[in-house]
């Protein structure tokens, strides 16, 4: 084993993985596991879950429990965690991933049920999560988690108010949880831009050099789905094992 891949090893540690079944989420769960991880896969579609676990097993060997949840449900959570832990006994990693961006005409077409569910699943969910798992893991005496945010929360514009102000929140409780779980478990941010996943189907033609989509940015170009892969990587092993309450933005060199 080189001096890299000690580095990111992640042999014998269990990675949970909310909106695991697609998208950047999906990538996450593939790169924890080709480094070793085994790893929870959760989203509310469990057929989904179920190929991505199918995948992980196939290309990687490692194993991987597939679990139907909706992230923003308080009261689903906990059952999450204890289908975690009966499996594999502990969690090492966890990656709040789960999101959701509404589009709306105007903003007085914003309904309170929607805004609560944006906040919900981008907000409350990772709050609650981050508790439940945060207490074992202090417990256990080491872990990682990884709130994945968005550059809308710092560059909000009135297309993405409320998904912008959750993400916001997000940041917040990085630094909160950072405080709360130290100096055992540490707590970070992946601020991801935009990448040409299932949600933006038509950045996928534009992820090349010079492609100009975002002439604003420095690479000028949507990300590809794996290219926040190595942000996770890093703050989920021990190469950021003195990296806590940071945000490492992976956005294509935002203005």
């Amino acid at each position: 084993m080189g001096y890299a891949d000690e580095l990111f090893d992640l042999t014998g540690r269990v990675a949970l993985v909310t909106g695991g079944s697609r998208g950047l989420g999906r990538e996450m769960v593939l790169g924890l596991a080709r480094c070793g991880a085994d790893v929870v896969v959760a989203s509310r579609d469990l057929a989904a879950c179920e190929a991505v676990a199918a995948e992980v097993g196939a290309t990687t060997g490692r194993a991987a429990l597939p679990y139907a949840v909706h992230a923003g449900r308080w009261d689903q959570l906990p059952g999450l965690v204890d289908a975690a832990y009966e499996r594999f006994g502990r969690l090492d990693v966890l990656v709040n991933n789960a999101g959701m961006s509404p589009v709306y005409d105007a903003l007085t077409d914003v309904s309170e049920k929607l805004f609560d569910a944006v906040l919900s699943l981008n907000l409350k969910g990772p709050f609650r999560l981050t508790a439940l798992v945060g207490e074992r893991m202090v417990a256990a005496g080491r872990g990682s988690v990884v709130n994945v945010s968005s550059t809308g929360s710092i560059r909000p514009n009135a297309a993405i108010a409320p998904y912008a102000a959750a993400k916001a929140g997000l940041n917040s409780l990085t630094d909160s949880f950072a405080l709360a779980l130290g100096p055992t478990v540490r707590v970070n941010t992946v601020m991801a831009g935009p990448h040409a996943t299932d949600a933006h189907p038509e950045w996928a033609a534009h992820t090349g050099t010079g492609d100009g989509i975002f002439p604003a940015h420095a690479l000028q170009r949507a990300g590809r789905p794996g290219e926040i892969v190595g942000a996770v990587l890093y703050l989920a092993s021990d190469a950021s094992s003195y990296t806590t309450g940071a945000t490492i933005r992976v956005d294509g060199g935002i203005p």
